[in-house]
């Protein structure tokens, strides 16, 4: 499919066949599957997943004139949904299970991945996604760490992730200026219950607002008509948002929802 990639979408379409044979080969699709592809471009992961025959394959392409193309060559093998990833409704997710794959939109893929994470319809066996280079050792990162953060906490709330392989610039058309990373997301066995995922949201943003600042700020904030208990959390009013695990994070949510209920 001849194409003429569009700077405005930040489209760059992977070619290389050994990463995507890697992304197919992570994925483990089987016969059950119901497989929801992200941005297929110009169908060439399209193509691999079309051969392991799965349950089902949704594709959401927001590009009229690749949409239109994708129809034309799987016709009724794929469900194509023209539409932006991040204006589909909750309800498309509900009642299913799906694989997700996808070459995210740099510029949205932190807000796509922080939707998904936040989303109590969306159920998946398990997501394998490319993301800037930066941005999946952000989700990566341990804790006290430079590039710890609120998508690492969201992230590692919900998935067990790991790297699947690093990508170079040349496995693209056009070329990106930066280098990619895949990763695999497992939904863990048992996940930390939060009455609204948003206050996790809304907690983690209000901490990481100044993140070399002292917690006893955010704290204030978050907790003023309320005596936070630091002890509780193993926690001390100096100490900087950047150290504080995943999982205090979680029970300080816990905390909140306590209180304001």
């Amino acid at each position: 499919m001849l194409v003429k990639p569009k700077k405005s979408l930040g489209q760059n379409f992977l070619h290389d066949k050994n990463i995507l044979n890697k992304i197919i080969h992570a994925s483990e699709i089987t016969p059950n599957d119901e497989v929801l592809e992200i941005g297929s471009g110009t169908g060439n992961l399209t193509e691999l997943i079309v051969f392991q025959k799965p349950k089902k394959i949704y594709v959401i392409e927001k590009d009229g004139n690749l949409a239109k193309g994708l129809d034309k060559k799987y016709n009724n093998k794929i469900n194509i949904i023209k539409e932006d990833v991040l204006k589909i409704p909750n309800e498309f997710y509900s009642k299913k299970k799906f694989l997700i794959l996808g070459n995210l939109p740099y510029n949205i893929s932190t807000k796509i991945l922080s939707n998904w994470c936040l989303n109590n319809k969306l159920r998946v066996s398990k997501m394998i996604l490319m993301f800037q280079k930066e941005v999946a050792d952000r989700i990566l990162a341990n804790v006290s760490s430079r590039k710890y953060g609120r998508i690492t906490i969201l992230s590692k709330w919900k998935f067990d992730i790991e790297k699947v392989i690093d990508v170079k610039p040349n496995s693209f058309f056009p070329r990106p200026k930066i280098d990619s990373t895949v990763l695999k997301f497992t939904p863990k066995k048992k996940i930390h219950r939060l009455i609204d995922s948003k206050n996790l949201e809304k907690i983690t943003k209000v901490f990481f607002n100044q993140r070399r600042k002292m917690i006893k700020k955010p704290v204030n904030i978050l907790f003023k008509n309320f005596k936070f208990n630091y002890k509780k959390f193993n926690l001390n009013p100096s100490d900087r948002p950047q150290n504080i695990e995943v999982d205090k994070y979680l029970k300080i949510v816990n905390e909140y929802e306590s209180l304001e209920n």
